[in-house]
């Protein structure tokens, strides 16, 4: 989880501590954003510390944080599952208890993972923060800007976008359509209509199922959701196309999302 946070932190967004490993952020609250350190003190513990706008929110951002870093989730259980399957239990063995990062603003992570589309982790984190200095709003906390929101990126014209984060022209047109919808109603929280979710981001131009099937899993909370066109996981697998990585999976329900992130750490540790 830890190397997931580093891995994913967008400047001014985020700040991640490589020596202490406290990770600190802005999450979106109801009387304004608020800025949370999580720091993992134990294999079975994690403190956060939260400086809200105001002290109703407290409870809303402590949920954030639950389905944000996988707490809720059985480990026991995931992990007795897929112990029993070969190609995972050597993963398993290695990382037990291992959860799925989530989301803390499923439009947050909808955005970022279209500007990931088809480049590396590293030039995703640069088009992000690029993306939040440009179009963000200040908060309280020094050094810390909130994600834009769906009515600001909306209402630009693609090409500023396209200009000011260095994105190709179809990529800022997929990020225009999707704060377009989101701010039209498509929802894209943990309690969305998974039909809806899935046939409302596939409605937009530049969102195919790969991005769905992600967004399923970290936005979602779904369990068994699976990207079985993604490049890491065939490789991990070793098969060349997403159907032989879907049947590959078939044993692993409902816990694919699980497999999947065993699959991805044990790629990003070689």
């Amino acid at each position: 989880m830890l190397g997931a946070l580093a891995a994913h932190a967008v400047d001014g967004l985020e700040r991640h501590d490589g020596d202490t490993g406290a990770h600190t952020r802005v999450v979106p609250a109801e009387h304004g954003p608020a800025l949370v350190t999580v720091e993992f003190d134990a294999p079975d513990h994690v403190s956060a510390a939260v400086l809200p706008a105001h002290t109703d929110d407290v409870p809303h951002v402590l949920l954030l944080v639950r389905r944000w870093l996988d707490l809720d989730a059985d480990p026991a259980t995931v992990d007795a599952a897929l112990l029993n399957h070969p190609t995972l239990a050597p993963h398993v063995a290695a990382r037990p208890g291992l959860r799925v990062l989530g989301s803390v603003d499923g439009f947050e992570t909808a955005v970022l993972t279209v500007l990931g589309q088809q480049v590396s982790l590293s030039a995703a984190r640069t088009f992000g923060s690029r993306l939040v200095a440009a179009f963000g709003d200040s908060t309280d906390f020094d050094g810390f800007t909130s994600f834009p929101a769906p009515e600001t990126l909306a209402g630009l014209d693609p090409s500023v976008v396209q200009q000011t984060v260095g994105l190709t022209g179809a990529r800022a047109r997929t990020v225009q359509a999707l704060a377009a919808a989101a701010a039209d109603g498509l929802h894209l929280g943990p309690d969305a209509d998974p039909h809806e979710f899935r046939t409302g981001l596939l409605a937009l131009p530049g969102i195919g199922p790969w991005t769905v099937d992600y967004l399923s899993v970290r936005v979602l909370g779904d369990r068994d959701a699976y990207p079985s066109g993604d490049l890491v996981l065939r490789r991990a697998l070793g098969v060349k196309t997403p159907r032989e990585a879907a049947a590959a999976s078939e044993s692993w329900r409902p816990w694919r999302a699980y497999a999947l992130f065993h699959l991805w750490t044990a790629q990003a540790f070689l």
